[in-house]
């Protein structure tokens, strides 16, 4: 059989699947779904502590769960929080970058630091993460990675850094695409249009507005007429880290409620 007509390696019974950003919103959604399609999942945050109820979660569906305190953007931290997880749960195969921040300004305004703090938090951090668990993908000749993007990617007024970094987060998937697919790993990217979470909750919070009014603005440039919601994102997440999911790799899927990108 040459190597054209080879089939895909399949994944681990139950692979070990890590989402940061896991303790809440759309890192919650991406953990509940990923247990229930027989993943066991490491949930990253900041503090371990906050994960409890995502955790919770991913037990009740039958999987194991392993909340991890990491601060994602600090290379130590994030070493140590994956020797951590392949003590523990095994070799993970599945990696979903979803750890985010916002610090909003427009650019006369935007100080250096919370320039530094997005590009770490929302960039930095997938590189890291990537870099850390390839190798146990390429051992295992199998592997899922997706990395959060977002609209912003394509601009958005006040948001330099956080743009800056949803489309470097677009760049490095393709790449990472193109340097790991000869070993059987697919990075994709999920980019979300307008999601209710507790981060845009705070939007609405800086921006002297209920969600509810939020979300009616929004809803103007969104054609399905609704806003999204953290199982929208986890299902497009799951899409890609599914096993079946071989050949689509280096791909950004702008889950937005309307044509994107």
């Amino acid at each position: 059989m040459n190597a054209t007509s080879s089939p895909p390696l399949q994944p681990p019974e139950h692979p070990v699947a890590i989402v940061t950003g896991a303790a809440r919103g759309i890192g919650a959604a991406i953990a509940r779904r990923l247990a229930a399609d027989g993943c066991d999942v490491a949930l990253v945050d900041l503090a371990a502590d906050a994960c409890g109820e995502t955790a919770r979660a991913v037990e009740a569906a039958g999987r194991r769960a392993l909340p991890v305190g990491c601060n994602v953007a600090d290379e130590g931290q994030v070493a140590r929080a994956i020797n951590q997880i392949e003590a523990m749960m095994g070799p993970p195969t599945v990696l979903v970058n979803n750890a985010g921040v916002l610090r909003d300004s427009t650019l006369s305004r935007m100080s250096s630091a919370d320039w530094d703090t997005v590009i770490d938090v929302n960039l930095k951090a997938c590189f890291l993460m990537c870099r850390q668990v390839v190798p146990h993908m390429r051992t295992a000749g199998w592997g899922r990675i997706v990395n959060l993007s977002s609209i912003a990617a394509l601009g958005v007024f006040g948001e330099t850094n956080y743009s800056a970094a949803k489309a470097g987060v677009q760049g490095l998937t393709r790449t990472l695409a193109i340097e790991l697919g000869q070993y059987g790993i697919t990075a994709n990217a999920v980019a979300p249009g307008f999601v209710v979470t507790e981060m845009t909750r705070g939007v609405a919070d800086r921006m002297k507005m209920s969600i509810a009014e939020l979300s009616d603005m929004m809803m103007r440039d969104i054609v399905v007429k609704r806003t999204g919601t953290p199982d929208d994102i986890a299902n497009a997440v799951a899409f890609f880290c599914d096993s079946r999911s071989s050949f689509v790799t280096g791909q950004v899927l702008y889950v937005a409620g309307g044509p994107r990108g």
